[in-house]
């Protein structure tokens, strides 16, 4: 009876999991369902960043935490899928985005201080402050060293050759949106923050009829008059935007302004007919592979390889919808773990039917000697596996620490895998067996299990 409650057990999950995996799946309790693959085989762009501080200035694990978090929110923001992005030692941030189309657009969101400045040009005429629009000034807020921008003028008129006083920065900034005006152009409206609602009106008020400039990474954006003071704690930021523009700013706002400006020093980009060629390969090798090790476990195991080759199915079947549950980006040395695990599952069903087999030479009843074998074995796969698992646990310590995502792949999807090996060895291939043996009442053990 309770062979029978196992193996309803078995069916659930199983059913469940070809849900999990039928192609273009319709989502699960709202849940989108889908492979999510790496870059490797889909193809993307790699950018490795460097915090650029000047000579002797230190940074902070805060600060690389704080910009790590921001870059993630500002490559989701920009609607790019499957990015991983990690720290790889004290100073470099590491960015990987699979299958996207402008790798150098992206560069340019993740690394970008998006310093937004409110700039004080009240002693400038309308005249003077539209003439500075697009070029680059100098002004008394700095953060390290910023990169070279190109100015639209190669010198500044004289009036404009000084440091002018930031009054406020983007970090009043609550949210900020892309929207469209009605002359058909776009702009960027944004939402301040409590405390900045009070001291952009406090401002405001006492410099109606003054120039307040909008400057973004010292380039003058747009040079409004204050024609009255700003209450609402709502504006907006006028331009030349085009609508990837002002998206591209809007996102910079919305997630905060890096605690440190990122310098790129590596930008790598994979084209995706590799990829594809590689997941081709590693299919084709995958299938070879597997029916070569069915077919040596039915040939050599008999009745009890067959039951394992079942097992393996749904090994195979399980682990994948949970990559696809969770879920796990898959890439090609993450495809190796899995292979691999696949072994650890065959080892545990080899060392129980090797077992098996001694028993039953022994003179042992096929009932005892299934007990026995099963007990017998059980000590050496939990200790195998247990040591496999210590061994991904360090791998993936050592991926995250250094940046090594190739790494944490492998060893996150054969811990995975070697988890579902466990539980398909000792509950599905056991209850198979005894469920068989149950319904065999004289067997030839010679012939069904090849001693």
């Amino acid at each position: 009876m309770k062979s029978y409650r196992t193996i309803i057990f078995i069916a659930a999950i199983v059913g469940i999991a070809l849900y999990l995996v039928i192609p273009n799946n319709p989502g699960f309790f709202g849940r989108e369902i889908y492979t999510h693959l790496g870059l490797d085989l889909v193809g993307g762009a790699q950018v490795l960043l460097e915090a650029n501080l000047p000579e002797g200035q230190e940074v902070t694990s805060e600060q690389m935490e704080t910009a790590l978090a921001i870059i993630e929110d500002r490559v989701n923001g920009l609607g790019l899928s499957e990015t991983v992005v990690q720290r790889a030692g004290d100073r470099f941030i590491v960015v990987e985005i699979p299958d996207v189309e402008d790798p150098l657009m992206a560069e340019a969101a993740i690394k970008e201080t998006a310093l937004l400045e409110f700039v004080d040009f009240s002693d400038l005429s309308s005249d003077q402050a539209f003439a500075l629009e697009g070029m680059r000034i100098e002004t008394d807020y700095i953060v390290g060293e910023t990169e070279e921008v190109t100015s639209t003028a190669e010198i500044l008129p004289s009036y404009a050759q000084r440091t002018f006083n930031t009054v406020m920065t983007g970090d009043i900034i609550d949210n900020a949106g892309a929207t469209s005006n009605q002359l058909g152009g776009y702009e960027v409206a944004f939402q301040l923050t409590g405390d900045g609602t009070r001291e952009f009106s406090d401002y405001t008020q006492a410099h109606v009829g003054n120039i307040l400039a909008i400057v973004l990474d010292k380039v003058v954006i747009s040079a409004p008059r204050i024609e009255n003071a700003i209450t609402t704690g709502q504006g907006v930021i006028s331009g030349n935007f085009t609508l990837e523009s002002a998206n591209k700013l809007a996102v910079q706002l919305r997630y905060g302004r890096l605690p440190v400006p990122l310098k790129v020093v590596e930008n790598r980009t994979i084209g995706p007919s590799l990829g594809e060629d590689s997941l081709d390969k590693s299919v084709v090798a995958g299938v070879i592979g597997m029916s070569l090790v069915m077919l040596f476990m039915m040939l050599y195991y008999r009745l009890p390889g067959i039951l394992a080759c079942v097992a393996i199915l749904i090994y195979a079947v399980l682990t994948f919808a949970l990559f696809r549950f969770i879920p796990v980006t898959l890439t090609l040395p993450g495809i190796a773990g899995l292979m691999l695990s696949t072994g650890s599952a065959l080892d545990a069903n080899i060392l129980i039917f090797e077992r098996l087999k001694e028993e039953l030479r022994s003179g042992r009843t096929l009932k005892q000697a299934v007990d026995l074998a099963w007990e017998r074995a059980l000590p050496s796969i939990r200790d195998s596996n247990i040591s496999t698992l210590i061994t991904c646990a360090i791998l993936y310590w050592f991926g995250s620490a250094f940046g090594a995502t190739i790494v944490k792949g492998f060893s996150l999807t054969l811990a995975l895998g070697v988890l579902v090996s466990l539980f398909t060895a000792i509950v599905v291939t056991r209850t198979f067996l005894s469920m068989v043996l149950g319904w065999i009442k004289k067997i030839n053990l010679e012939t069904w299990f090849g001693i």
